[in-house]
């Protein structure tokens, strides 16, 4: 646990380092974000983070190799070697996306590049937990194709979660600390080697958001762009597929009667990202109905409505963080405790309170007015 608090701490100084220096490459060479009618930021601002979230994490596992447990994660698996590899690709292009603003079609097709990278590394899905038939085993093809669609997918699903200072970085700080959390337990419940690629990637993916958000908060100095969101996006999905292969498609805990375990890694995604995600059906509903066209820009989204009711660009953050935290430590609480009567309790309560403060402006409106 020490080493990986190190690679953690690692992760994170180096990305609070790395990013004033990006700031400033992204004002020499003009790679600033302008300000639109949706944009909740007044000034044109800065991007270019990804490129210290990847120095960041490049730090962290570079320390990890030479620590004495942690340095068998790369003798025995080529894993954090490719995520390396594809998080080079994907932080480029969306360099290039923050300098010239690339046509959605390139961007696609360097999403789809990077994931080719890193399946081509060894991250696969190779076995899925399907209800009803307890595990779906895939064929080489079939795992290249679900891999490198669930990859673009969850890079596109954290890009879109970069609508407010602090959001991306935080949202996916959370759930790389319940990956984390859920890969060790799972680790030494099973007896397997602690020293595992999804733990190692979590905990520098983690370090890495955690260093920067010192400086992307609101206000925000800088952004991540779409060199950082999508870069953070490919990460968490290959600790998503590394962590769902760390599963034994043979063991005891995975059958036909209780899933669950097997399901956490990919349900944790989609818990975390569940807020935002929901967001984004709405959004895609309400152009439809309005005979628009999905992808036409708005300012109808969960952040907006959070700051139209009265709260601050701050407020609105930590509840959509706490709503992100509920949903992603409850799950690995049922899986890690022997009492998910009291987990599924207690979340209940978190949620009633979070809901309770997400709506107080409009409540003390009501009664003021």
């Amino acid at each position: 646990m020490r080493e990986y608090l190190l690679v953690l701490v690692v992760a994170a100084a180096t990305t609070y380092l790395l990013t004033p220096l990006a700031r400033r490459l992204a004002v020499g060479i003009k790679a600033m974000a302008p300000v639109r009618d949706r944009d909740v930021h007044s000034i044109p601002t800065p991007r270019l983070g990804g490129l210290a979230i990847y120095g960041g994490i490049l730090a962290a596992l570079v320390v990890a190799r030479g620590l004495p447990t942690l340095s068998g994660t790369f003798i025995s698996s080529s894993e954090p070697t490719a995520v390396l590899k594809a998080g080079l690709v994907i932080c480029l292009i969306g360099a290039l996306d923050d300098r010239f603003e690339l046509d959605s079609l390139t961007k696609l097709g360097g999403q789809i590049a990077a994931a080719g990278v890193m399946v081509l590394g060894g991250v696969q899905l190779l076995w899925l937990p399907v209800p009803r038939y307890s595990v779906l085993s895939l064929s080489q093809g079939q795992a290249v194709v679900i891999t490198v669609l669930f990859t673009v997918i969850m890079i596109n699903a954290v890009n879109f979660v970069d609508g407010l200072d602090g959001l991306a970085a935080g949202v996916v700080a959370i759930a790389a600390v319940a990956f984390f959390i859920y890969s060790y337990k799972l680790s030494v419940l099973n007896g397997y080697d602690v020293a595992a690629p999804p733990t190692l990637m979590t905990a520098a993916l983690a370090g890495a958001c955690l260093g920067f958000l010192p400086h992307n908060f609101d206000p925000a100095r800088v952004f991540m762009g779409d060199s950082g969101s999508m870069l953070l996006g490919l990460v968490l999905s290959s600790s998503v597929v590394t962590l769902t292969g760390q599963m034994d498609p043979n063991s005891k805990g995975i059958t036909q009667v209780d899933l669950f375990p097997a399901l956490v890694p990919l349900l944790l995604p989609v818990l975390v990202l569940a807020v935002p995600l929901v967001d984004l059906l709405l959004a895609v509903l309400r152009r439809s109905w309005a005979r628009r066209s999905p992808f036409s820009p708005d300012k109808a989204h969960l952040h907006h409505r959070l700051l139209e009711i009265g709260h601050s660009k701050r407020r609105a953050v930590l509840i959509i963080y706490s709503w992100s935290a509920l949903l992603a430590f409850g799950a690995v609480g049922l899986t890690t405790t022997n009492g998910p009567t009291t987990v599924l309790g207690v979340t209940a309560a978190l949620a009633v309170v979070a809901l309770i403060v997400s709506n107080l402006p409009r409540l003390r409106a009501r009664r003021s007015g």
